[in-house]
């Protein structure tokens, strides 16, 4: 039986969230494979787009490509599709990382593709993404102070909840704890600014005029400014070796923290982890909070062992978030949905019959 055809632009709206999705440095390390005969959007790892100093394993990589598969995941149930995903589908496909298979027959958008589900989407722990769909568009990390206020302990037992049913740990370090993870954090800063290789690659993706690709890293506008108080180790994208000292301002005397961690540590455990982080910070953004990442010690194997919390048994650390109340982060760019298809420069690809419908032969060769 054939399947049916995609409209044009629910496809592209697909795609557009999924790139919507953070990165380290913004570098969107994600290809996307379009198999419409199968109704079918496969993942992968951009060549290229790589940090073989600061990611050396590729684990930032996965995590993410697992937020990419998770903002695909929310739009494909937005646009009353269910998504069934596979995480590393095909042994003899290493390069695949995620296939999201579009199952059942569209119905209104804004469902969350059972209709036997009720609610809001947050029933009995588990999110169905459906009340998701518009925080993709509103999440944007913000390096600025936070106010004082505190999270409350509900939004954090919600955040607990989102990152447990994508089959990883979300643990909320207390004040000593946070305080020694700030530490660990801010040696691996230091580290940064005083390898020059390392300072060289992340200027290559984030200074201004660095990079012949305009549509990837992080503006000035979105880095943010320093701690005047020297307490929270903001990154410095410059480096701040290289050039005067940045902007600085006063944060927040007692950040709330959140370490995301998993109980293995394969490729697969990472894309869970990624998709786990993308939950977590839509959950946030719709909470009408705001995040950002203290990266650093997670990209230096000794630091990153550190980070772990001596009390929670199995704890392989993944992602360190700082949350709170504030001002929104600003915009950084996107390449455009169809330039991160593989064989987008193909003649099929991106073609649009007369219904306005991407037809179901949709897929580059080399499979």
């Amino acid at each position: 039986m054939q399947q049916p055809a995609v409209d044009a632009a629910a496809l592209e709206d697909l795609l557009r969230a999924a790139v919507a999705a953070p990165s380290i440095h913004n570098t969107q390390p994600w290809r996307f494979r379009l198999d419409l005969a199968h109704l079918t959007v496969e993942v992968g790892a951009a060549p290229g787009r790589a940090l073989p100093l600061a990611d050396s394993d590729g684990r930032a990589v996965h995590l993410s490509v697992g937020a990419a598969v998770f903002n695909l995941r929310t739009a494909v149930a937005h646009h009353g599709w269910r998504p069934v995903t596979r995480l590393l589908p095909e042994p003899d496909r290493p390069e695949v990382l995620a296939a999201v298979h579009l199952a059942g027959a569209p119905h209104a958008p804004g469902g969350d593709g059972n209709s036997n589900r009720k609610g809001n989407g947050y029933g009995n722990g588990r999110y169905d993404g459906r009340d998701l769909y518009e925080s993709i568009w509103l999440r944007h990390s913000s390096r600025m102070p936070f106010t004082e206020q505190p999270v409350p302990q509900p939004v954090l037992d919600e955040l607990v909840r989102a990152a447990e049913s994508e089959q990883a740990d979300l643990i909320l370090p207390g004040r000593g704890e946070s305080a020694r993870l700030l530490a660990i954090t801010a040696d691996a800063e230091r580290r940064n600014n005083g390898d020059p290789a390392r300072r060289a690659e992340t200027a290559s993706w984030c200074a201004p005029g660095r990079h012949p690709d305009p549509g990837h890293g992080i503006p000035p506008a979105a880095m943010g400014v320093m701690d005047a108080g020297a307490q929270l180790p903001m990154r410095d994208f410059t480096g701040r070796l290289d050039g005067p000292p940045r902007p600085a301002a006063c944060f927040e005397r007692d950040p709330q923290l959140l370490l995301l961690s998993t109980r293995q540590d394969r490729p697969v455990d990472w894309l869970r982890a990624g998709q786990a982080m993308q939950k977590v910070l839509l959950v946030l953004t719709a909470r009408e909070l705001v995040a950002s990442f203290l990266h650093q010690a997670l990209e230096w194997h000794d630091l990153r062992w550190l980070l772990r919390d001596p009390h929670a048994g199995l704890c392989h650390p993944q992602v360190l978030l700082r949350i709170g109340y504030g001002p929104v982060g600003a915009v950084t760019p996107r390449r455009a949905p169809l330039e991160t298809v593989n064989g987008a420069e193909h003649p099929q690809v991106g073609k649009v019959d007369h219904a306005g419908t991407y037809g179901p032969v949709l897929a580059p060769a080399g499979r």
